[in-house]
């Protein structure tokens, strides 16, 4: 199948749950139970005893006499650096890179997403940073926010009211200039929000329908169990995509399989491109800059103040040029500590400077530091 696909042309594969291919031999048939309770069958298909054998088989069936450039990125729930590590590095030839959840997942208890809190962002900070410095000699990062199994961010872990605009492009400078490889979901260079559905009626996942049913049966009031889906549903990233605001915002003449997110007459792809405060336009810059810059594209990553709990500062380094990258994870004005308030400026999501030393809301900067010394 999949060589069917590369004569055809296509340039590579996101494999799905690629961990689960190989099953511990002790797994019991049927559901694993224990205690009265179903058990997690996890351990047993896990990155399991022949997943690399599997994985190196099918790279010298698929790639391995072909030429030119083609990717692979595995979708590997529960992968720990380690494992990340065997899975990318290049001299085993599995694959190119994982997409790993780690980091989504910290804003919810283990086990249960519909548990969820405020994220802490020095327990960000500690997980990007620890598979930053892990994968930095071999392998590399896949870098996302966003998929179709997520919320949309800006909505998450930002804010998607006064501060759309500057907390959409602020996530966007902190994922975009770590090191690996950034995937942009649709709707997100748009600065995109999470559906915001007020009625079980307009949800279609069936995880979302499942929890909703089971919240009620265990005496949830039915606003308490939309709040949670209306915070961790995957459907708030599977509304159809905005582009105009014509009906269902452009995208269909016919009747889509679910909602339109209401706030299409205001966020869509027309709009935005018009906008003097374009994200679709940031992201171009984003863009261009990993291409045009080596120290984004291949540069050193250097986490800096890691215990703060509003500011994300990193260095990028790569020979004598290095990049600082500011970011005020919060509504209100922040004052840099003072090795961080040097540099020229290459991006901003302000646009104008500023105050060197401060940074206003949701205010993200990239800074050329290569001649200053204290940077």
């Amino acid at each position: 199948m999949m060589n069917w696909w590369m004569d055809r042309g296509v340039d590579g594969f996101r494999m799905d749950v690629i961990n689960f291919i190989s099953k511990d031999p002790s797994l019991p048939d049927g559901v694993v139970e224990a205690g009265g309770v179903w058990g997690d069958g996890a351990p047993y298909f896990t990155s399991g005893p022949r997943n690399h054998e599997f994985l190196q088989e099918m790279h010298r069936a698929v790639f391995g006499n072909r030429t030119g450039n083609s990717l692979t990125v595995g979708e590997t729930p529960g992968a720990t650096v380690d494992q990340a590590l065997l899975f990318t590095d290049p001299h085993r030839a599995e694959l190119d890179m994982v997409f790993q959840f780690e980091h989504v997942s910290l804003d919810q208890r283990p086990g249960n997403k519909w548990d969820y809190h405020d994220l802490d962002l020095r327990d960000l900070k500690t997980s990007w940073n620890r598979w930053q410095r892990g994968l930095a000699a071999t392998g590399w990062n896949s870098l996302y926010l966003s998929n179709h199994d997520q919320p949309r961010h800006v909505s998450r872990f930002g804010d998607d009211g006064a501060y759309r605009y500057e907390s959409a492009t602020l996530w966007a400078t902190l994922l975009h200039l770590h090191r690996g490889t950034p995937y942009v979901f649709q709707g997100e260079e748009l600065g995109m929000t999470s559906a915001g559905f007020t009625r079980i009626d307009d949800y279609r996942d069936v995880e979302s329908l499942n929890f909703y049913a089971d919240a009620l049966s265990r005496g949830f009031d039915r606003e308490t169990a939309l709040q949670a889906l209306r915070a961790m549903s995957r459907d708030n990233a599977r509304t159809p995509m905005q582009w105009s605001d014509g009906p269902n915002a452009g995208f269909t003449a016919g009747t889509p399989w679910i909602p339109v997110n209401s706030n299409y007459p205001d966020i869509n792809a027309d709009n935005d491109r018009a906008s003097e405060r374009s994200v679709y336009r940031y992201y171009q810059k984003l863009i261009r800059l990993r291409h045009e810059s080596a120290v984004v594209a291949l540069g050193d990553f250097h986490l800096l103040d890691a215990e703060h709990p509003v500011l994300y500062a990193f260095r990028r380094s790569r020979g004598d040029q290095q990049s600082l990258i500011t970011g005020n994870v919060s509504g209100e004005d922040l004052e840099l500590p003072a090795n961080l308030g040097s540099g020229d400026l290459i991006l901003g999501n302000y646009g104008d400077p500023g105050n060197p030393h401060r940074l206003r809301p949701w205010e993200a900067r990239i800074v050329d530091i290569s001649t200053y010394e204290d940077g």
